[in-house]
């Protein structure tokens, strides 16, 4: 039986291309809630560092997740992020201690 993973990914925008990065993480939200392997996908805006981006998620599965990255929806921001990001997105997928 595989466990839940948690992911958290750091996107940082390049200099004002804040707006267009919460654009593009909007229009990916919505999809990414309704995949039969996620059980949590809230994306965030740093409050002290603007142009920093963090998503906290929660899949079934890594294979969940590894299906998540081949949907249309995630591809699109991910193309996006090609020219919006200053950095290339960082992410974590943790297992929780027990």
């Amino acid at each position: 039986m595989s466990k839940d993973i948690c992911v958290v990914a750091i996107a940082e925008a390049n200099p004002g291309r804040e707006p267009d990065v919460a654009a593009a993480i909007r229009a990916c939200v919505g999809p990414t809630r309704r995949e039969p392997g996620c059980l949590l996908y809230n994306p965030h805006k740093d409050l002290d560092q603007h142009s920093r981006f963090v998503f906290v998620e929660r899949w079934k599965s890594r294979a969940a997740l590894n299906e998540h990255l081949t949907t249309p929806h995630f591809l699109a921001m991910a193309k996006e992020f090609e020219t919006l990001l200053a950095a290339p997105l960082k992410v974590l997928i943790l297992e929780e201690l027990s």
